[in-house]
């Protein structure tokens, strides 16, 4: 056997392997798009059983490409993530929009995405403990580690200190799931009224670390009266 007709036998295994990944990672796709269809029709408590049936496969065919149910939901978390949730929080974060107006839509942008697919968020929320834990993790360190990228780079062109800008974003970041969370799961307020609330008080913060140029010291040294002298702005039509 000559060295090439040896070194075409090696390959030939090499690429049946990589054409099995590749099939697959383009399986488990399809398959995971599948279970978000299934989720969004028969709620978050759906089962191996009736994702099976939604996709038109049976349970073998699953778990031939997931290892177990929990393999699945974890890839199907990332989906969320990476495909859903993250793409419509970085595009908000990303626009070329004043500071007020870039609080408000990022604000929105979670809210409303939140909003849209409320089995699906629930059912990635339920399935978070473990390695989900670690996805909901890593899409809230994402996020908030672009915020702080944004915050530091505009308090630096406003010559303001921008040491705090990751425990800020960190915190916008953190309240915001967590009172969305509870949102979701009541339903107690419109969804206008949770983003104006939330607005308010992500951009009172906002406005308090301007007022002192995001400086510690300033802050210290600075008065803190809960209601100012100054005349409230009146309601339209008050």
């Amino acid at each position: 056997m000559t060295k090439a007709e040896n070194a075409d036998k090696q390959e030939k295994p090499d690429g049946r392997k990589r054409r099995w990944r590749e099939h697959k990672i383009a399986r488990r796709a399809e398959l995971v798009d599948g279970t978000i269809a299934a989720i969004r029709l028969r709620g978050r408590d759906v089962g191996m059983d009736e994702i099976a049936s939604e996709i038109g496969v049976s349970k073998t065919v699953l778990y031939r490409y997931f290892a177990d149910k929990s393999d699945l939901t974890n890839a199907t978390m990332v989906r969320y993530v990476e495909t859903i949730l993250a793409p419509r929080i970085y595009a908000a974060i990303g626009g070329h929009l004043d500071e007020f107006e870039l609080t408000e839509a990022t604000i929105s942008a979670y809210v409303e995405t939140v909003a849209a697919d409320p089995e699906l968020y629930l059912y990635v929320m339920a399935n978070s403990s473990g390695a989900g834990q670690d996805v909901v993790a890593d899409s809230e360190r994402m996020i908030a580690e672009l915020l702080s990228t944004v915050l530091g780079e505009r308090l630096r062109n406003m010559d303001m200190d921008s040491g705090g800008s990751v425990p800020w974003s960190y915190g916008i970041v953190g309240s915001v799931q967590l009172a969305t969370h509870w949102w979701i799961s009541n339903r107690s307020m419109s969804s206008e009224d949770l983003i104006s609330y939330l607005t308010m008080m992500i951009w009172g913060g906002i406005a308090g670390i301007a007022s002192v140029k995001a400086s510690p010291a300033r802050f210290r040294s600075a008065p803190h009266p809960l209601i100012t002298d100054e005349e409230p702005p009146t309601e339209p039509g008050v």
